[in-house]
């Protein structure tokens, strides 16, 4: 099947607005650049919650790297990742969203799978800026991986988890002068049938990423 970069794939997005998820096509992902330039000193300095995005879509490099530092493998021999989670469970899935329809980040493939086609940002959150990033992120923990505990604590585990990959993304976008912000008011009704999730599948996060306004 013929991979798509995700700006060829954003051009026709219009036109498959109406088709099923097996009409979108899978994403390749580029390789992430090892060699950005900055500190993690100053990423943190400039860490800020922005509510406001330039419509314009993000490349496929700046993409590929977001999806790699939030939680991407860095230890291919061992199937590690950017971001530790409880036990090595590595519950979080991040779903990407766009004008074309919802993607399943796949790590290990590096590649953005076909979930639902169609834009459905604006049925995230009443709040309307949400619908106008050109790219929004939903951490969805997958507590079924989650092999010991009770209910309360594997909820509390996947909390820990999803924070810690919402930072990762925060930083990458800080670092990459990239707009961001960490949200939890969510449409879960909305978005659950959207994601397609089982029911041990819970959102955590969204996360809408842009450029600067």
């Amino acid at each position: 099947m013929k991979k798509l970069s995700i700006v060829t794939a954003i051009l026709i997005g219009a036109a498959l607005s109406l088709t099923h998820a097996q009409d979108l096509k899978p994403i390749q992902l580029k390789k992430p650049d090892m060699a950005r330039k900055g500190t993690l000193m100053d990423a943190l300095s400039k860490r800020q919650s922005i509510r406001e995005y330039s419509g314009k879509m993000i490349t496929d490099q700046e993409l590929a790297d977001l999806l790699w530092a939030a939680n991407g493998i860095n230890r291919p021999a061992e199937n590690k990742r950017t971001a530790p989670s409880a036990m090595n469970v590595q519950d979080i899935d991040i779903y990407v969203m766009t004008a074309q329809g919802v993607y399943l980040y796949d790590a290990k493939k590096s590649t953005l799978e076909p979930v639902t086609a169609g834009d459905h940002r604006a049925q995230i959150s009443t709040q309307p800026f949400v619908a106008t990033a050109p790219v929004s992120l939903m951490l969805v923990s997958d507590l079924s991986r989650f092999t010991r505990g009770d209910d309360a604590s594997k909820a509390n585990l996947a909390a820990l988890d999803a924070g810690i990959v919402s930072q990762n993304i925060s930083l990458y976008c800080a670092s990459a002068n990239l707009a961001t912000v960490v949200r939890a008011m969510i449409d879960a009704d909305k978005m659950t049938p959207v994601l397609k999730l089982k029911p041990a599948q819970k959102i955590m996060l969204n996360m809408p990423v842009g450029y600067h306004k």
